[in-house]
């Protein structure tokens, strides 16, 4: 079942959301050569309570953390570890919290140091094809035009979608009808209307879209192991059209540069 959210939930939901990509900002200013994925984790768990919030994948189904680290040719829900990024690696960042009843849900690819060329165009193409998405979530569009529009960008790009992970609603739960697939023909499923809030998440590679599951029975990784890429972003359509819930600048906070511990 499809809950439509009121304009008050949205408006909690405003918040949620903003705490995601605050601190997920915070999260890009540490991001470099030689930092272990735990840190960053850690960071995430400790602003989350900061903020009032709580993390909202740690515990989630046994997920050991409150981020999803992964890199290279792994996809999502990848596991923090005291691995360290590399330059030249490309890591994406999942992230959410639960915050006065209401989920928030956010993720990004960062490249580490100097990548190459073709790394930087994935991680580009993996935002690009989220907006060609959000310019089809219109009052009365089906859902199937949100996903058509992102496969057409990818698919466009030379680049192919993970077809074995989708988008999906969000609110009180983390996890709500409907699914959003990356992918399908135009004009399907159910109408977009006023207060439908999807956690809207292109999920890309570089090769061909089929996944494993690596022995944790969490982390998604490329089957051919060509370079993955995600982007996602918690939107609402309101009286104003498509609202981004959890895109936030990153000016305020940048102080966060200096908190990491490199041990």
């Amino acid at each position: 079942m499809i809950v439509h959210k009121t304009e008050a939930e949205i408006d909690r939901m405003r918040e949620s959301s903003r705490i995601t990509g605050l601190i997920l900002a915070e999260l890009e200013t540490l991001i470099a050569p030689g930092v272990r994925t735990q840190d960053l984790d850690a960071h995430a768990d400790r602003r989350s309570r900061e903020l009032g919030a709580r993390p909202a994948f740690k515990g989630y189904r046994g997920f050991p953390g409150a981020l999803c680290v992964s890199i290279n040719e792994e996809i999502i829900h990848g596991f923090p570890s005291s691995r360290r990024l590399r330059e030249g690696d490309i890591v994406s960042l999942d992230f959410g919290v639960f915050y006065d009843g209401y989920y928030g849900d956010a993720a990004r690819t960062f490249p580490v140091g100097r990548v190459e060329p073709e790394a930087l165009r994935l991680i580009r193409i993996a935002e690009e094809s989220f907006e060609s998405g959000l310019l089809r979530f219109v009052e009365g569009n089906h859902l199937s035009d949100v996903s058509h529009a992102i496969q057409s960008a990818v698919e466009a790009a030379g680049f192919s979608v993970i077809r074995s992970f989708v988008g999906h609603g969000i609110g009180q739960e983390l996890h709500e009808d409907p699914q959003l697939p990356n992918f399908g023909f135009p004009g399907r499923g159910p109408r977009i209307r006023k207060g439908l809030v999807l956690a809207v998440e292109p999920m890309i590679a570089a090769g061909r879209w089929e996944v494993d599951i690596l022995g944790d029975g969490w982390t998604a990784v490329t089957r051919d192991r060509s370079l993955a890429a995600h982007f996602e972003e918690t939107v609402a359509l309101t009286d104003r059209g498509a609202e981004v819930l959890s895109r936030v600048g990153t000016k305020a906070v940048e102080p966060a540069r200096k908190e990491l511990p490199y041990a």
